[in-house]
């Protein structure tokens, strides 16, 4: 498969079996001969991946180097971006040299990060490893860190250069991350395809089984909205679609002990069971995106206070001055936007109560 991102800065999106091999000769269609990479991972993915794509990119003519930082959500933070420009200093990058964000979501986040700001921006060649960061998180030029206060707070737009999606990648992953994975691409027949979301209902996709066909309706979903609103101050949004209130849940969690994937999958049960309540989604919509989440292991609903989850996601990016925009079904595969004031989010949740 190969997309094109008609952005401001138009880039493909290339996804092929075995494709990590072809980082090199890739990336030499891009950057010059001699240019300098800094390739940035996290420690569970370095120790399976980063030295292929080391060597990839050396037999191609380029001075590769890479920065490992300790896995999982709670590193996502601007004391590991200080450590990645420290590395690149010390590796001499200039910006004519590149970022490659080797790994899931939370490295294609802070990699991205760090690259649209050292310098004021230097290219980035996203490779992601993960589901999740294949058909969400690699495409779009999203890019940024948590802080305390809440979920990916800082940050910045910084379109990649190319992504390059491998899925033999997704065989290495444990079953939680393939799961929450799944969470995302269940989201995305959610708000815009119905026919994706029916073949994931069958509960039987795998990382060898039909995920080619998934992973490619979600970037091409993903290519769609980011192409009419690259700066997501619209249709672009509705990519959120359960991320309110899944993002308040990880924030609530500490962003430990539950994945975003999992978070997320809560998010759109809550929200649709919200919605339902209030004359807005179709009857028993709630009931089967759970039982989709539950075909794949994924859990469906969290103890914490609803007030609380009300109080966390207010301080959302989807804020806009006392309210905040929700991502609301009519029905599967049907979504748009429903601004409500900040005051009003309590009682719309009080169905969970």
């Amino acid at each position: 498969m190969i997309l094109t991102v008609h952005t401001e800065t138009p880039y493909q999106i290339l996804m092929e079996r075995g494709s990590l091999d072809c980082v090199g000769t890739e990336a030499a269609k891009i950057f010059g001969p001699g240019t300098r990479a800094a390739v940035v991972t996290d420690s569970n993915v370095g120790k399976t991946y980063a030295q292929r794509v080391v060597s990839s990119l050396n037999s191609a003519g380029f001075q590769a180097r890479v920065f490992s930082f300790p896995a999982g959500e709670e590193h996502k933070r601007l004391s590991v971006i200080a450590d990645m420009y420290t590395a690149f200093s010390e590796q001499g990058l200039t910006r004519s040299d590149f970022v490659v964000a080797l790994g899931g979501g939370v490295t294609g986040d802070m990699a991205g990060f760090a690259a649209a700001t050292y310098l004021r921006g230097i290219r980035v060649l996203q490779i992601p490893t993960s589901l999740l960061a294949q058909i969400d998180s690699s495409v779009g030029g999203k890019t940024g860190v948590d802080l305390p206060e809440g979920k990916n707070l800082v940050g910045a737009f910084h379109q990649p250069s190319l992504v390059l999606i491998d899925p033999d990648t997704l065989r290495t992953l444990p079953p939680l991350f393939f799961a929450d994975g799944m969470g995302e691409a269940i989201k995305y027949g959610c708000i815009r395809n119905h026919t994706l979301f029916s073949l994931i209902a069958r509960g039987d996709i795998t990382a060898k089984r039909d995920i080619e066909p998934v992973i490619a309706s979600c970037v091409n979903i993903k290519r769609e909205l980011v192409e009419r609103d690259e700066l997501d101050n619209g249709d672009r949004m509705l990519l959120n679609f359960g991320h309110t209130f899944g993002h308040a849940l990880e924030k609530l969690h500490g962003y430990q002990g539950l994945t975003h994937g999992e978070a997320v999958g809560i998010g759109m049960v809550m929200i649709s069971r919200c919605s339902e309540a209030a004359g807005i989604t179709e009857p028993g919509t709630a009931d089967k995106i759970a039982g989709v989440l539950q075909a794949y292991g994924l859990p469906v609903s969290d103890r914490s206070d609803p007030q609380r989850i009300a109080q966390a996601a207010r301080l959302d990016k989807k804020s806009r001055g006392n309210s905040i925009s929700l991502v609301l079904l009519r029905k599967i595969g049907e979504s748009f936007l429903h601004p409500l004031p900040h005051e009003k989010l309590g009682p719309f949740m009080q169905v969970l109560s």
